[in-house]
């Protein structure tokens, strides 16, 4: 479609006269999609001052590339992206990997929108599944790390255990530093390399063999469920590198099960859940 403007506007206005029944986010998702030319040249700014006889044009809608089936999208807005992520798919690029991540597939399907590439706020370990948010520009990015850094996330896990805790509801709190083999362990807090690391639990189903436990974040540290559960001599299943001799699950068993933050821009508070995995409750019940 494409229209010579009459009269001094602006691309958002002329937009709207072109699409009268669209809302303003549907026309600002137009200009982001990259779908506007204006005399020839994508536009992307809402505001952009036009004037007669200027041409605007709008391209058809492009179907985006389906994302793999390990990754699922739960929310997208203009600043953030929030994805359900399976075990087994990394969230960011290492040596050995660049291709196949979260972070990767995301880049080339917002690229295909004509929008950046993601921000990577925080991550899950790669046999670990759940919510995950991504930021969408650099200012959601950093105003998100802010959150995390405060730890004011709120953030759920469900965890599969070797035999059962007790008591059956708890906290772990020690402070953590990383190993050169780049495990994790508690030290003294007076160690240069100590981070506070606080993990709440409280038991949801067991047989004595196995548990499922719901895990509550205070803080945020590399591998803390797994290093806290490991120290309190109940690895979780499948984690060999935490001291796991059994992999019933054929991955390990950990999930993140619920995602909550404030909006990077609005400020609402926003919750994202991922069904628990049910061969985690199969597991623990029989």
């Amino acid at each position: 479609m494409r229209q010579v403007v009459a009269e001094a506007q602006t691309l958002l206005d002329a937009l709207a006269r072109l699409f009268p029944e669209s809302s303003k986010t549907t026309l600002r998702q137009m200009l982001q999609g990259g779908r506007v030319r204006v005399n020839g040249a994508v536009e992307k700014n809402a505001r952009c001052e036009l004037g007669a006889g200027d041409l605007v044009e709008v391209g058809q809608k492009s179907v985006a590339p389906a994302l793999p089936p390990g990754l699922a999208i739960l929310h997208e807005d203009d600043d953030v992206i929030v994805v359900l992520k399976s075990h087994g798919l990394l969230t960011v690029a290492t040596e050995r990997e660049r291709e196949t991540t979260a972070q990767a597939y995301l880049n080339v399907y917002l690229q295909s929108k004509g929008a950046e590439r993601v921000h990577v706020v925080h991550r899950l370990d790669r046999e670990t599944s759940g919510v995950l948010v991504f930021a969408k520009h650099f200012a959601a990015r950093e105003a998100l790390k802010e959150k995390f850094a405060a730890h004011d996330i709120e953030r759920v896990y469900v965890a599969v255990i070797e035999g059962a805790l007790d008591p059956p509801r708890g906290t772990f709190r020690s402070h953590l530093r990383e190993r050169k083999d780049l495990r994790m362990e508690s030290v003294d807090d007076l160690h240069p390399d100590a981070k506070l690391a606080v993990t709440h639990y409280r038991t949801i189903e067991t047989n004595g063999r196995f548990s499922l436990l719901e895990i509550q974040l205070e803080t945020g540290r590399k591998n803390q469920i797994r290093t806290h559960l490991a120290e309190a001599g109940r690895p979780i299943a499948g984690d060999r590198l935490y001291g796991s001799t059994i992999n019933p699950l054929g991955r390990l068993g950990l999930h993140a099960k619920l995602l909550g933050f404030d909006h990077p821009a609005t400020g609402k508070r926003m919750v994202f859940t991922a069904p628990v995995p049910k061969s985690f409750v199969t597991l623990c019940r029989t």
